[in-house]
């Protein structure tokens, strides 16, 4: 279905195309993909597509040549304004495509735990867009108490950034690229963000490297964000390899959301 925005996040900028996992912050039970998009328009924030990964039901809000307006702003839809977020500057715009996927579940709860109805298509429309099937920053952050991921890209994309040779710098608690990339001065925090001497840098760095390859990332992953989705999910789930590049079987879309999911226009 659409549910089409009157406001998306404007022209994209350019770069390595990449896609972003968001969690909504409501179970697959709990709402409709169509509340929930109209939601998410309403308050100008809208990803490109909400998906429920239960039913397969799934909503197009706007185009995939146009930025969205997700990445920064509240990630639940029952915000309040106390939780609003600085939205990070031109983020939502980096790439020759951006695509932030809204999936209805709980960060607490990891959403590949259970069906994912329609998979398959998505990655399929995903790949035609050039979006390559790699996660730069590894797999993301748990969910912690308190709302936010436990780590971000410091915990998931520690050894995808030693392998890469991400995050060289100066300071206590700052790696080499050659082997660990933070190491004592990190704290918790999102995207890697930490508190101590030169933790901070090699996280922000390292998330600003890895986000720059482009392909597949968490919500938490994002550089500037502080979101808290989408939780500890199966990476390989999702992109339909497993460690060992092996082929994951997942259902096709049921009638009657068959019809009028695809295909996924632009």
């Amino acid at each position: 279905m659409r549910v089409r925005a009157e406001a998306d996040g404007g022209a994209l900028g350019g770069g390595a195309p990449r896609v972003v996992w968001l969690t909504l912050g409501s179970p697959a039970n709990s709402v409709s993909v169509q509340s929930a998009a109209q939601r998410l328009v309403a308050e100008h924030r809208p990803c490109h597509l909400v998906w429920n990964p239960v039913t397969g039901e799934l909503a197009q809000l706007i185009s995939v040549l146009r930025a969205g307006r997700a990445l920064g702003a509240p990630d639940r839809l029952d915000w309040t304004p106390v939780r609003i977020h600085r939205r990070p500057e031109n983020v939502n715009a980096e790439g020759r495509v951006c695509v932030q996927i809204g999936v209805l579940a709980l960060p607490a709860e990891p959403f590949t735990n259970g069906p994912l109805i329609g998979v398959e298509a998505i990655m399929s429309w995903l790949d035609s867009w050039g979006v390559p099937r790699r996660w730069p920053g590894g797999q993301p952050g748990g969910w912690a108490e308190g709302g936010r991921a436990e780590g971000g890209w410091a915990e998931g994309g520690r050894a995808a950034a030693a392998r890469a040779g991400v995050g060289s710098g100066a300071g206590t608690g700052v790696g080499t690229g050659a082997g660990t990339v933070v190491g004592t001065g990190v704290g918790t925090g999102v995207g890697g963000i930490g508190i101590g001497s030169g933790g901070a840098v090699g996280g922000a760095e390292g998330s600003r490297a890895a986000w720059a390859r482009g392909g597949h990332f968490g919500a938490s992953q994002v550089p500037g964000c502080a979101h808290a989705g989408p939780g500890a999910i199966d990476i390989h789930r999702l992109t339909g390899s497993g460690p060992h590049g092996r082929a994951i079987r997942t259902r096709e879309l049921p009638t009657p959301f068959a019809a009028a999911a695809l295909p996924i226009p632009a």
